[in-house]
């Protein structure tokens, strides 16, 4: 337990709450989070391309690139899923 000073009035903070926002799984959390972000983004590039293209716009986004992205975003949030669990 910790005891923080809060405008002068003594609150006592659980170990555990602090855990929560500042804890040893902050990093597979964030991986993971970015690592769905990779496979989402290009796959909604994929499914439902833009309507309206302005100048120097692709037509429709690469696909060799957009499925190597979510292939690495696919191992990036697998790595850290399993981190999470074990």
């Amino acid at each position: 337990m910790f005891r923080l000073q809060f405008f002068g009035v003594a609150e006592t903070i659980n170990c555990m709450i602090l855990q929560v926002f500042l804890g040893e799984n902050l990093l597979p959390y964030l991986v993971l989070a970015i690592g769905g972000a990779m496979i989402v983004g290009p796959a909604a590039a994929i499914l439902k391309p833009r309507n309206e293209t302005q100048e120097g716009d692709l037509e429709k986004p690469p696909l060799l690139r957009s499925i190597v992205f979510m292939v690495m975003g696919a191992v990036a949030a697998l790595w850290a899923f399993v981190s999470l669990i074990t």
